[in-house]
């Protein structure tokens, strides 16, 4: 299966200058639930917004126009095509995060949307790219914690495409 999983606000705002333009860690709890064991493929813009660490057990793939790109520990690839080979050929799932123009690529690839929606208005330079709703049929909704430490109201919805 491949699906997107991301987090915006109510604007469609997904970062600012490289990173998350709010903390939640309920949203960055619910990614790593999602991606444990499983594969996460991201530009190397998004790549290098996190220091250009690779995330703990999972298949980290890069996906680059750069021949060149090189970065420890995780898998390089340069086109659509090979990421999507390689995910039919993988046993786990296969999790598109970002950026922008990595989710436009796979937009007619997804099986599934993971979005966490956030109430509320953030700075943002990068934006999920329009979504055909039409194609899709909420499957499940789910609120999110309010506390001390996350303090945005949010909810997790997932998103099959309807066949």
């Amino acid at each position: 299966m491949i699906a997107f999983l991301w987090a915006q606000d109510k604007n469609g705002a997904i970062g600012y200058k490289g990173t998350l333009p709010w903390y939640l860690p309920n949203d960055l709890k619910f990614f790593k639930q999602m991606t444990i064991n499983n594969a996460v493929v991201m530009g190397r813009k998004t790549f290098e917004g996190m220091n250009k660490r690779p995330l703990p057990d999972r298949i980290n793939i890069i996906l680059t126009t750069d021949l060149n790109y090189q970065a420890e520990g995780v898998k390089i690839m340069h086109s659509r095509e090979e990421v999507l080979d390689f995910a039919k050929d993988y046993s786990g799932d296969t999790f598109i995060t970002g950026g922008a123009k990595v989710f436009s690529f796979f937009m007619d690839d997804v099986d599934v949307l993971h979005r966490t929606m956030i109430e509320g208005e953030f700075e943002g330079d990068t934006f999920i790219p329009e979504i055909d709703w039409t194609k899709w049929k909420l499957e499940k909704i789910e609120e999110g914690v309010l506390d001390e430490r996350n303090k945005y109201p949010h909810v997790f919805e997932t998103y099959a495409r309807k066949k």
